[in-house]
């Protein structure tokens, strides 16, 4: 099973995302928000961050959660590439991330991604397995 692939979306990029569990759901997310946006086999894991993040719901949490890993890329030129979701609660994420800063002429940027939206967002769980849609503003 892929942890994601794209979808056609008119001026935006749009994945589905897998996962077994939700947990596997949330970080399968993370993982291609950052391979979007990055080569990640260029990425090491020098650098870990703790994130808390809430929402009312499923859905808002993980806006949530890829809205904060995009605003620490986007503050901190961090790239991410391991993700670890060691609580979730209904409303609440804790995870451990791992990655480095964007270092020029070792990292190349591929895509540009200025928001997670909520636009034709969903999370529902089929046949034993969690699937999301999520839309990327680029």
């Amino acid at each position: 099973m892929p942890k994601y692939i794209l979808i056609d979306h008119t001026a935006d990029i749009g994945i589905d995302v897998f996962g077994a569990t939700l947990q596997e759901l949330f970080t399968n997310a993370a993982f291609a928000l950052f391979d979007i946006i990055a080569d990640l086999s260029k990425v090491e894991c020098k650098t870990e961050y703790n994130v808390k993040v809430s929402g009312i719901d499923r859905e808002q949490l993980l806006v949530s959660w890829l809205s904060e890993l995009l605003y620490l890329h986007d503050v901190k030129y961090l790239l991410f590439k391991d993700f670890h979701i060691t609580d979730m609660k209904e409303n609440k994420l804790t995870a451990s991330v791992c990655g480095e800063a964007f270092t020029e002429g070792k990292h190349e940027i591929k895509t540009e991604i200025k928001a997670v939206t909520y636009h034709g967002l969903s999370i529902v769980q089929e046949d034993h397995q969690w699937k999301a849609r999520v839309i990327f503003d680029l």
